[in-house]
């Protein structure tokens, strides 16, 4: 005798169809998190792309200013220099200039830093009192276990002290006693560590810096950048009268070369870098010494 089909008990298909959106729903996030996922690794993939590119080009223009540099001793080495090239789809503007426009925040003297803090708007006692702050920073301390420039980071309640030593880069001078971080601002664009010299050269300064020569006045001033001409560096030094000793004409070992970059994105890309020509013995025909692009931010 056949007995008859058991039927499902009441709900049963109910707790079947919940069970099976419940897992239809977890596939779909699952879906949604994988696809987030590959968008994401595509973008990282092609950021990581354009930074590549983009150091293969910077580099790629230093090596092209140290071909423009190298092979001169430093009275006939260029001063500075500007050319384009393009690599690939991208195109790259390079303009460069020795570190000598600059002034050497460790071998600069009183009256430079002085005068350079006077035409960036400081009162004249103050700019002769940062520029003895600026000179203590780089100065051993005396001998003996007294160090008044240290007790007085101390004192003014400093969690460090002063180096003591040569600056390590120009942006230590926002760490010096005293100094106003609005005047260290106005300042970084004319400093240098990478001078090598104390005098700056008048041929490819900036006005400011040409302007805080001791014994300058604006109509000697406007007279140098009408008639310097690096071409022919000599020609300026019968205009800078007393402010001569403070100038040294020529090239430099070290330039400072600006960047700026198309990709073939269209993103634009700017590089600031310090390169150094190496002596003729030695085995790398160059080094670069510093480097800052906006690639990730601003410089």
């Amino acid at each position: 005798m056949l007995r008859p089909e058991p039927k499902n008990a009441p709900g049963a298909d109910g707790f079947i169809i919940v069970a099976v959106l419940w897992i239809l729903a977890a596939l779909a996030a699952l879906a949604s998190v994988y696809a987030v996922y590959v968008a994401n690794t595509a973008v990282a993939a092609r950021v990581y792309d354009s930074r590549l590119e983009t150091e293969a080009l910077i580099t790629a223009s230093l090596e092209l200013t140290a071909y423009r540099l190298i092979g001169f001793d430093d009275a006939s080495r260029p001063s500075s220099g500007a050319f384009d090239f393009q690599l690939g789809p991208s195109h790259v503007s390079v303009a460069f200039r020795s570190e000598g426009a600059r002034i050497d925040l460790n071998l600069a003297p009183k009256p430079l830093l002085a005068g350079l803090c006077v035409v960036l708007g400081a009162k004249p006692d103050d700019a002769n009192s940062y520029a003895d702050r600026i000179i203590a920073w780089r100065t051993k301390p005396p001998p003996g276990d007294r160090n008044p420039e240290a007790d007085a980071y101390k004192d003014a309640g400093l969690n460090y002290g002063p180096r003591q030593a040569p600056f390590q880069n120009a942006a230590e001078l926002r760490l010096v006693r005293d100094l106003p971080a609005a005047l260290v601002d106005l300042a970084l664009p004319f400093v240098t560590v990478f001078n090598g010299r104390a005098e700056i050269d008048a041929n490819e300064a900036a006005p400011e810096v040409i302007a805080a020569l001791p014994n300058m006045n604006s109509n000697v001033v406007d007279e140098i950048l009408k008639e310097r001409d690096p071409q022919n560096p000599q020609r300026v030094l019968s205009l800078l009268g007393a402010a001569a000793s403070s100038v040294a004409v020529g090239g430099r070992k070290a330039a400072r070369a600006a960047v700026h970059i198309t990709l073939h994105t269209g993103r634009k890309v700017n590089a600031d870098a310090v390169l150094l020509v190496s002596d003729n013995n030695s085995p790398e025909p160059f080094r670069i010494l510093a480097w800052h692009d906006d690639f990730d931010g601003p410089i």
